[in-house]
């Protein structure tokens, strides 16, 4: 079966910086929906078409993959504000921030706990992955039908180009 949108792919790849970095890889096949939300648009788009063992390489530059980095998006929060087990890597929901941070942060966003002060706490809600060109080598595993139940949900499930947020002592995903 050929790669077409509704439909369900297994990968495996490997994710690198331009430096040759492994910033990820996929060992085991995961699925994804290729329609839905699960994959970025240039992956999808370069899927099209292929099938089972097929392998391909991209190079994906920030704006195709998680964006340039936003500046705008850093924050500097009072420390009392936040759980005293609060550690660096940490992630919240930015519409279940402490009350008492800075009024207009976009609640739309996940912020990272990227650096943890006396008095401050710095917050990133740009994504781990943002102003950073990837390469992925990846390789289709397998191909087939979306169930009815998946194209409603527009996702397997997978979540992989989305950051989760954690409570405070949970590991976090991204």
């Amino acid at each position: 079966m050929k790669i077409t949108p509704q439909c369900v792919v297994a990968l495996t790849w490997t994710l690198k910086d331009t430096l040759g970095d492994v910033l990820d890889e996929l060992d085991e096949p995961v699925e994804f929906l290729l329609g839905g939300n699960d994959l970025l648009a240039k992956i999808e788009e370069a899927l099209q078409g292929h099938q089972a063992g097929d392998e391909l390489k991209l190079h994906l530059e920030p704006e195709n993959a998680f964006g340039d980095y936003d500046e705008n998006l850093v924050f500097l929060e009072p420390r009392k504000l936040f759980p005293a087990e609060l550690e660096e890597g940490m992630t919240f929901d930015g519409a279940a921030l402490p009350a008492g941070c800075t009024t207009g942060i976009p609640s739309a966003r996940i912020y990272t706990v990227t650096e943890i002060y006396p008095e401050h706490v710095v917050l990133d809600g740009n994504h781990p992955l943002a102003g950073i060109a990837i390469r992925l080598a990846l390789k289709v595993e397998s191909v087939r039908e979306a169930s009815e139940e998946e194209i409603g949900q527009g996702s397997c499930g997978t979540g992989f180009f989305k950051v989760e947020t954690s409570a405070p002592g949970k590991d976090q995903l991204h």
